[in-house]
């Protein structure tokens, strides 16, 4: 399956092609896969990336997060998924296309199945741009609570704090948009 190191988490990406029309029925059916995926142990969360509004491919990518292969493994070999798979398959263009990334790269998966991911050094540009101004604005913003609370304060404390924030805002917010706002520069 995927080739990262063991325990490592897992990125599984989903590639659908809709056939002209069968949007709205596609989108009825993505949320139940999506939460139906969510009730399985190591899953930690899903992004989709929705084709444009006036694209003349109807192109949905999924992106899922799983704690381990296992816990990936559970999910692509379940019941539930098979069937939801075999319930979609007349709807789709050219089948389920997957892929499986090992650690963090799925901030970059191409939108497109065929198209290969960015150079690492734009991706490792675009994550620097990210989260460096995080690492200056929001110990200031934490400040006054730590001052508040001197507790909160403390070394380990304030810094767990700040890098759980700073894990959150890039892992559900800003690394999704920002991968999508640049992806004519990654992919140029």
């Amino acid at each position: 399956m995927a080739t990262g190191q063991p325990g490592e988490a897992v990125t599984f990406v989903v590639h659908h092609r809709v056939q002209a029309g069968d949007a709205p029925r596609y989108e009825a059916w993505l949320q139940r896969i999506v939460s139906q995926a969510r009730t399985f142990p190591g899953h930690r969360g899903v992004s989709v990336i929705r084709p444009e509004q006036n694209a003349g491919d109807l192109t949905f990518t999924s992106v899922l997060h799983f704690a381990t292969e296992e816990s990936l493994s559970n999910w692509i070999n379940s019941a539930e998924r098979r069937q939801l798979i075999e319930e979609i398959a007349p709807l789709l263009r050219s089948g389920d296309q997957i892929e499986v990334a090992p650690g963090a790269e799925f901030w970059f998966t191409p939108g497109a199945p065929g198209l290969d991911q960015p150079p690492r050094w734009k991706q490792a540009l675009l994550t620097f741009c990210i989260i460096y101004p995080l690492t200056l604005i929001l110990p200031l913003l934490w400040r006054p609570a730590f001052i508040h609370w001197p507790l909160l304060g403390g070394f380990v404390l304030s810094n767990l704090l700040i890098t759980i924030c700073i894990v959150t805002l890039v892992v559900y917010l800003l690394m999704p948009w920002a991968t999508r706002r640049f992806d004519a520069w990654l992919t140029r």
